[in-house]
C-alpha cells in the first residue's frame, strides 16, 4: 500500500523536545495572562506589599517541591500523561473496579472539560488583546461587532494552534520556543521599565512595605490560595514525558530551571507593579500591566505590553493543547477514552486524532459565550488530584521499591504537598460555598455513569469501532507499535 511505503521505523511519538524545549513548555504553561491582567489576589488577600511577596516567594517554593516529586514520579512510571498515568500504576493493580476511578475521573475532568475550557479563555484573551493596538481604527464597531470580531480572531487562533499540533512536533517546537522567549521578554520590559521606574526616584510607594498586613486566618490562606493558582502548570513536561529526550534527566533538570525563573519573575513583575501603582488602581485595572505601561513606559512603547499579552497567551494555549492531547492520548491507550484517540498519523507521527478532539471540544467552548466560572469551578478538583498523585508516590516507594529512581525527593515533600493539596480543595468551598460547586460534583457522577457503563462493562464497543473506522479513513492514522519492556 502507498501509505505503508511512507511509513518509516516504528509508528510511536518521537523524542522531539531537549532540555530547552523541556524548560520552554513549563514556561509556556505557566506564564499565561494572569501576570499581565489580574495579578492583585493575593496582594488584595494579604494586605501589604511586604507579606504579599513572601507569599508569592512561597508558593514559588512550594510549586518547586511539587514539581520536583512529579520528577520522581516520572522516573519510576515513565509514561506521558503525569498524574493520570501514576494513579493507573499505583491504583489499578488495588482494586478491578474502584482502582481506575481516580485515572478516568482524571482525564473525565481535564480531556472533556477543564483543559478544553482554558484553551477557549486564552484564546479570547488572545483575541482582546491583539485587537488593543488597533482599537483607533475600530471605535465606530457596535459592542455586538466587536465581540463577534474577537471571537473570529480566537477561532483562527484556535485553527493555527491545531495545524502546528498536528502537522509536527518538531513545527511546535520550534514554534513554542520562540513565543517562550517573546513571554520572557515582555515580563523583562515590565522589570527593566519597573528598575528605571524606581531609579528615578519613584520609590514613596514602597516605603512601610509591612504595613497593613492582614492578620486573618482566613485571608491569609486565600492569599496562598491566590499564589498558587498562579504557578499552576509545573506537571507540564511529566504530562509528555514519552516526547522528551532523556526524561530521567531532562524533566529533573527543566523543573530545577524553569520554576525558579517563574518564581524570580512573578516576584520581580509583582514588586514593580506595586512600585507605580496603588492597591485600589491595581484592582479597578482592567488590565494591570497595561496601566502600570501607561504609567512607566514611554508612550512609543504603548504597544508592548498588549503585544506581551497575546504572545503569551497564544503560547499557553499551544502547549495546554499539546499537552493535554497526550493526556487524551495515554486515557484512549488505557480505554478510558474511545481507543481510535491513541492512534497515531502514519507520516507525521502526531496524536491527530487526541489533537482534533481537543480542538473540537475548544471550538464548542468558544461557541458557548461565558465559561470562565467553568474553569472556575471545576479547576479546584485538579489539587485534589495533584494530592493523590503524592499518594501514588509514597504507595510506589512500598510497591516499585526496586523501579530505578535517578533521584528521590525527601518523603517529608509528598506529605507537605498532600496537606497543601487538601487544603486548596477545601479552601474555596468552605470560604466562598456556591451552589456552582453541586454541578461539579453532579459532573463527576455523570463520568462515574459513563465509565461503569462504557469502560467496566465495555458496552458501545460497536460504536467505538465504527468511529475507529471513520477517523481512520479521515485522518490517517493507525494504532501505535507497542513499547517494548
Amino acid at each position: 500500500m502507498a501509505c505503508e511505503e511512507k511509513t518509516v521505523g516504528k509508528i510511536e511519538l518521537k523524542r522531539e523536545l531537549g532540555l530547552f524545549s523541556a524548560v520552554s513548555i513549563i514556561l509556556a504553561v505557566m506564564i499565561g495572562s494572569g501576570i499581565f491582567v489580574s495579578p492583585t489576589s493575593a496582594f488584595e488577600r494579604s494586605g501589604s506589599m511586604g507579606f504579599c511577596l513572601i507569599v508569592w516567594i512561597s508558593c514559588g517554593v512550594l510549586s518547586l517541591l511539587g514539581a520536583l516529586a512529579f520528577a520522581e514520579l516520572s522516573t519510576v512510571v515513565p509514561r506521558s500523561g503525569a498524574e493520570y498515568a501514576y494513579f493507573i500504576e499505583a491504583f489499578k493493580p488495588l482494586h478491578p473496579y474502584a482502582g481506575q476511578v481516580p485515572a478516568f475521573i482524571c482525564s473525565w475532568i481535564s480531556v472533556i472539560l477543564l483543559r478544553p475550557a482554558e484553551v477557549a479563555v486564552i484564546t479570547l484573551t488572545f483575541a482582546e488583546y491583539s485587537v488593543q493596538p488597533f482599537s483607533g481604527y475600530l471605535c465606530n464597531l457596535s459592542s455586538d461587532s466587536m465581540a463577534t470580531l474577537k471571537k473570529l480572531i480566537a477561532i483562527m487562533a484556535l485553527s493555527l494552534i491545531t495545524y502546528i499540533n498536528l502537522i509536527s512536533v518538531k513545527l511546535y517546537v520550534k514554534v513554542q520556543n520562540v513565543f517562550t522567549v517573546c513571554k520572557v521578554v515582555a515580563c523583562m520590559v515590565v522589570i527593566i521599565g519597573g528598575i528605571w521606574w524606581l531609579s528615578s526616584g519613584h520609590v514613596e510607594l514602597l516605603s512601610n512595605p509591612f504595613r497593613g498586613t492582614t492578620t486573618s486566618a482566613g485571608n491569609i490562606a486565600l492569599a496562598f490560595y491566590s499564589g498558587l493558582w498562579a504557578y499552576d502548570g509545573w506537571t507540564a513536561t511529566a504530562m509528555i514525558t514519552e516526547e522528551i529526550q532523556k526524561p530521567e534527566v531532562n524533566i529533573f533538570r527543566s523543573t530545577l530551571i524553569a520554576v525558579p525563573v517563574i518564581t524570580v519573575l512573578y516576584v520581580s513583575m509583582n514588586l514593580m507593579y506595586m512600585a507605580a501603582l496603588t492597591m485600589s488602581e491595581m484592582k479597578s485595572a482592567p488590565a494591570v500591566a497595561v496601566v502600570w505601561a501607561d504609567r512607566v513606559l514611554p508612550s512609543w512603547m504603548s504597544f508592548a505590553i498588549p503585544l506581551g499579552v497575546a504572545l503569551s497567551t497564544f503560547g499557553c494555549a499551544l502547549s495546554i493543547q499539546f499537552s493535554v492531547a497526550r493526556l487524551c492520548f495515554v486515557a484512549a491507550s488505557e480505554g478510558h477514552v474511545p481507543r481510535v484517540f491513541s492512534y497515531v498519523h502514519i507520516e507525521k507521527m502526531t496524536p491527530a486524532p487526541a489533537v482534533i478532539l481537543q480542538s473540537i471540544l475548544s471550538l464548542a467552548c468558544l461557541l458557548l459565550g461565558d465559561i470562565i466560572a467553568l474553569i472556575e469551578f471545576a479547576s479546584f478538583l485538579m489539587w485534589l488530584f495533584y494530592g493523590l498523585a503524592m499518594i501514588s508516590l509514597i504507595i510506589m516507594r512500598r510497591t516499585k521499591a526496586n523501579a530505578p529512581r535517578p533521584y528521590t525527593v525527601p518523603i517529608v515533600i509528598p506529605w507537605l504537598i498532600l496537606v497543601v493539596s487538601i487544603f486548596l480543595t477545601v479552601l474555596p468551598i468552605a470560604y466562598e460555598p456556591s451552589i456552582k460547586y453541586l454541578f461539579v460534583f453532579i459532573f463527576v457522577l455523570c463520568g462515574l455513569v459513563v465509565y461503569h457503563v462504557f469502560v467496566y462493562k465495555k458496552i458501545g464497543n460497536s460504536l467505538s469501532a465504527k468511529l475507529t473506522y471513520v477517523m481512520q479513513m479521515l485522518c490517517l492514522v493507525v494504532a501505535p507499535d507497542k513499547k517494548e519492556d
